[in-house]
């Protein structure tokens, strides 16, 4: 009997009729497709980026050198080198990330206890070299200002759940 029904199914093309049913369905709907170049989806605040180095209020780097982003990051993407300043403070006099080894974890940003290096919402950063995935100190600051409304914004939404 199963033979039979099977037999039945395939000679009068059910599959393909039950195909052709689920495309004029969605013929007439209006696409979900985005126009990416000139349309933008909308990104989480919990989105990990571009790496960013933030500042405070005054223009002070943000960074205390505690080299914990370095000692956390599974894929030594990291290396900080730091030297005390004249008041006493120690701040990074060197600061690189290796983005070809980056995860993208986010390790970084939930080890740093205030709030230096940040992952961006900025997702657009490919390059034609691998040297241009070198980040250093001064690349990574000027992601921070280019980004920094955004950054906080983000940061505060998601200050709930950390």
């Amino acid at each position: 009997m199963a033979f039979l029904k099977e037999s039945a199914r395939s000679l009068l093309l059910v599959e393909l009729l039950e195909g052709l049913g689920v495309t004029l369905r969605y013929l007439l709907k209006r696409p979900v497709t985005v126009n990416y170049p000139h349309e933008k989806g909308p990104l989480s605040p919990r989105f990990r980026g571009e790496h960013a180095l933030r500042r405070y209020p005054n223009g002070e780097e943000r960074c205390i050198a505690c080299k914990l982003c370095e000692a956390i990051c599974p894929a030594l993407a990291i290396t900080i080198e730091a030297e005390p300043r004249e008041d006493g403070s120690r701040r990074t006099t060197r600061y690189d990330i290796d983005m070809t080894k980056c995860i993208y974890c986010g390790f970084c940003q939930e080890a740093c206890p205030v709030d230096a290096i940040v992952e961006g919402p900025n997702f657009e950063f490919a390059a034609l070299t691998r040297e241009e995935l070198y980040y250093d100190k001064e690349k990574l600051l000027a992601n921070g200002d280019r980004w920094e409304e955004e950054i906080a914004k983000n940061l505060e939404l998601e200050a709930p759940y950390r």
